[in-house]
């Protein structure tokens, strides 16, 4: 009975300490993100150590039959006023995300490319048409599987996302953001912050400056849950932070899946 006793009391005590130190690490990660408020990715106006820009807002357009509303194409990427920065993911098909102003019926097709950059070799990885439904809002699109194959840790990629102001075997003339992405390999830090921030992993996301990733999840999480009030305001809180304040409380209209 002395016996039984002894091995039940271990077993509370085994799990109320796990429990005490599970909560430790998780307030520990909230802590860091609620006291930084997303800071991490706040960048300075103009990138360290030569790192690549692109254009995170289509801005103005040259042909006069283009929709003008095109202007407000904008990456959901962290950056500068018009310029995007470089950014990480650990995934092997991460999601991008744009915000898509309302568009008439000619000028829905869009376009999606990935390139592949080896010092000043530019090697293109994959491309795909789209149809957008002309809704205005946020949309998201994910690479497909198999991208595991050409993406590569340690790699810096160059993506696009093109609209074109009619059908594109008739017109090239486009509206198109741009951005680099690079793949880091997961530590194991960073996976037990994962599993404890769990379903929050935007959480450890964002304490190790991994965007890609952290706006994902949070974004997934607004778009099944839009009447939660913290995660809107994390969404919100996140975007403010690389300067994307106009476009924080747009809906979630769209996701593609690309897998062609």
């Amino acid at each position: 009975m002395k016996h039984t006793c002894v091995i039940a009391l271990l077993i509370v005590s085994t799990t109320i300490y796990s429990q005490s130190v599970q909560a430790q690490l998780n307030n520990s990660i909230q802590n860091t993100v609620k006291n930084s408020h997303f800071q991490s990715f706040r960048q300075p106006k103009l990138p360290r150590n030569g790192a690549p820009t692109g254009r995170r807002r289509a801005g103005a357009g040259r042909n006069p039959e283009c929709p003008s509303s095109l202007t407000r194409l904008t990456a959901l990427v962290p950056g500068d006023a018009e310029e995007s920065f470089l950014a990480s993911t650990v995934v092997e098909n991460p999601t991008f995300w744009f915000y898509v102003p309302q568009l008439p019926q000619t000028t829905r097709y869009g376009e999606f490319v990935l390139q592949m950059l080896d010092g000043k070799d530019v090697q293109n990885v994959y491309r795909t048409p789209l149809t957008l439904s002309g809704k205005s809002g946020i949309v998201s699109m994910t690479l497909p599987s198999r991208s595991q194959s050409f993406f590569k840790a340690d790699q810096k990629y160059r993506w696009y996302f093109h609209i074109y102001c009619g059908d594109p075997q008739k017109t090239s003339d486009n509206f198109y953001v741009d951005g680099f992405v690079q793949k880091q390999v997961i530590t194991q830090t960073l996976d037990n912050q994962l599993k404890t921030a769990k379903p929050k992993e935007y959480i450890a996301y964002s304490a190790n400056n991994i965007w890609y990733d952290a706006l994902t999840n949070l974004g997934q999480l607004r778009r099944d849950n839009p009447q939660n009030a913290t995660i809107n305001k994390d969404w919100i809180d996140l975007l403010n932070v690389v300067g994307l304040q106009d476009i924080a409380k747009e809906p979630i209209v769209q996701h593609y899946n690309l897998e062609k």
